[in-house]
């Protein structure tokens, strides 16, 4: 239980955390697409998963708990969760390379976090403080691991440091990726997952059975292609949105039935 701090999770801390529910600078998906993960996961949770949620995060929906690991960014209480939202990978990697670099990893990241919320809210000795902690921080996280700029490069803080401009604005790449694709689009989060929702039986199935890390290395994979396929400075617009929009569209979906699934199994096996 301690091994991941969360004795610092007290009463007060959680007091001005909801306090501070108000956005600052966007992580992996932004607002918008962490809640279309929850939203699309909300579809596919067993009757069991949907009451056990609901009696943790009461009157929230997935979708609106997906932030709030952003949102605590405002209070220094919750300093020690910052490398949570991410894995820095190096370029050049094979995938038996990422499994190494995941499995010999010193520092707590995205890959460690999602398994030990995992793993809090199958303890039966947690409490309803901490069930309700490692909840909203899963489904954050599976947002995040499915943003493939939350796989990227140390040296370049995960795209942040690679300029371009988005319809003439001045951006970075992590940050087209975290909002402005998504943004783009014109919908609203239940609208977006709504617009997406409709894998094939074949793609669920392929998805569920899909192991962590290779989450990690599906995104690792996309990142790759992401900075082979843009120059510092570039101009993007209509045809990077019309290049990458379907990419955007399934790790969103994916990120969706994937949380479904975590979260099932977790109920699968809890009392």
């Amino acid at each position: 239980m301690n091994t991941f701090s969360i004795k610092k999770i007290t009463k007060t801390g959680l007091i001005v955390a909801v306090l501070a529910y108000m956005p600052l600078k966007a992580a992996a998906w932004g607002m918008i697409g962490h809640r279309v993960v929850g939203e699309v996961a909300s579809y596919y949770l067993s009757s069991k998963a949907s009451k056990g949620v609901q009696k943790i995060l009461g009157t929230e929906s997935l979708a609106m708990a997906s932030n709030w690991p952003d949102f605590i960014k405002s209070d220094s209480t919750f300093n020690y969760m910052g490398s949570w939202h991410y894995v820095n990978l190096p370029g050049g990697l094979d995938q038996q390379g990422v499994y190494q670099f995941l499995n010999s990893a010193q520092a707590p990241n995205v890959y460690t976090q999602i398994s030990k919320m995992v793993a809090l809210l199958k303890d039966k000795q947690s409490t309803a403080e901490q069930q309700k902690f490692a909840l909203r921080v899963l489904i954050h996280l599976v947002g995040d691991v499915h943003q493939p700029m939350h796989t990227a490069r140390k040296e370049d803080l995960g795209g942040n440091k690679v300029y371009v401009t988005w319809f003439g604005s001045r951006s970075n790449l992590h940050k087209v990726w975290d909002e402005s694709l998504i943004e783009y689009q014109q919908l609203s989060y239940t609208e977006y997952a709504a617009v997406i929702n409709h894998p094939t039986k074949a793609q669920v199935k392929i998805w569920k059975a899909t192991p962590l890390h290779d989450y990690v290395y599906e995104s690792y994979l996309i990142c790759n292609k992401i900075y082979a396929n843009v120059k510092p400075d570039e101009k993007l617009g209509y045809r990077y949105n019309f290049d990458y929009a379907s990419t955007i569209n399934e790790q969103l979906l994916k990120g969706g039935v994937r949380l479904a699934k975590i979260i099932n199994e977790i109920y699968a096996v809890k009392n």
